[in-house]
């Protein structure tokens, strides 16, 4: 479903600042996989994720996914095929429009602008309907703007959309990290439970060792720009957070602490 290739990235080259930020990363997720990437800060992970995204152009390499070669493709084509959730909860959504307007948006992400009446109530009442996964009593508030509401239903809100048309692929940036511990927990069941049922295949960044483990079946661990420990299926059920910080130590030739994870 997702190929990656022989991909490099190195920002502020041939400068006093220049960081090697990926490394002829190689990486295939199978459809239906739900991977956690976790490492340290600099190791590579938001990085691998703003290339698939489009954010910026790889040096080398080459990412595909399904059949569809979207290398140099910008981020806006690709809209069409993945579905994303940021770190900040602000970014997600368009704060100053209704509920219902932001799903709107949503729903015709990827497609070309046109003007069509539709079924406005059949299209609430689908609205309504994913709402209410949410347990947040937003489908009782469609015409609510989202600015009103928290951080972490802004979070829940922006998952939300961000599935409402089935994406080939779902990108997670830590996108629980700015949220309160309680909240945080919440809104990476929803994760789950949206993920699981529509067997969407997804790449996570997490910084939380436990939330890697707990979640998925597959974990691939990230150090200086390039995967060094892929485990999934029974092996990763099995693990706990000690045997991971060995597999790290190991891999890594001891160049990744307890401190450099957890941090």
């Amino acid at each position: 479903m997702l190929t990656i290739e022989h991909v490099s990235k190195t920002f502020f080259a041939n400068t006093p600042n220049e960081k090697r930020a990926l490394r002829d990363v190689n990486l295939t997720l199978d459809e239906g996989d739900f991977c956690t990437v976790i490492g340290s800060n600099g190791a590579g992970k938001s990085t691998l994720l703003n290339a698939v995204a489009g954010v910026f152009p790889v040096d080398e390499g080459k990412i595909k996914i399904g059949a569809v070669d979207i290398t140099r493709m910008p981020e806006h084509r690709r809209a069409s095929l993945i579905g994303r959730v940021f770190q900040d909860p602000m970014r997600g959504t368009a704060a100053d429009m209704e509920i219902e307007e932001n799903l709107a948006m949503a729903l015709r992400r990827g497609q070309r602008p046109g003007l069509s009446w539709g079924d406005k109530r059949k299209e609430r009442a689908f609205f309504q309907e994913r709402l209410t996964l949410l347990n947040l009593g937003l489908e009782n508030r469609l015409h609510a703007h989202v600015g009103l509401l928290s951080g972490g239903q802004r979070q829940a809100l922006t998952l939300l959309m961000a599935t409402l048309v089935r994406p080939e692929l779902l990108l997670l940036d830590e996108h629980t990290a700015a949220l309160d511990p309680k909240t945080a927990a919440n809104v990476l069941d929803l994760t789950n439970q949206i993920v699981t049922q529509d067997k969407l295949t997804t790449l996570m960044i997490t910084h939380n060792m436990r939330d890697a483990l707990r979640f998925g079946n597959r974990l691939i661990m990230m150090h200086d720009g390039r995967p060094i420990v892929d485990v999934k299926g029974e092996e990763k059920a099995k693990l706990t957070p000690k045997d991971l910080l060995a597999l790290f130590e190991e891999a890594a030739d001891g160049g990744v602490s307890d401190k450099m994870m957890l941090g």
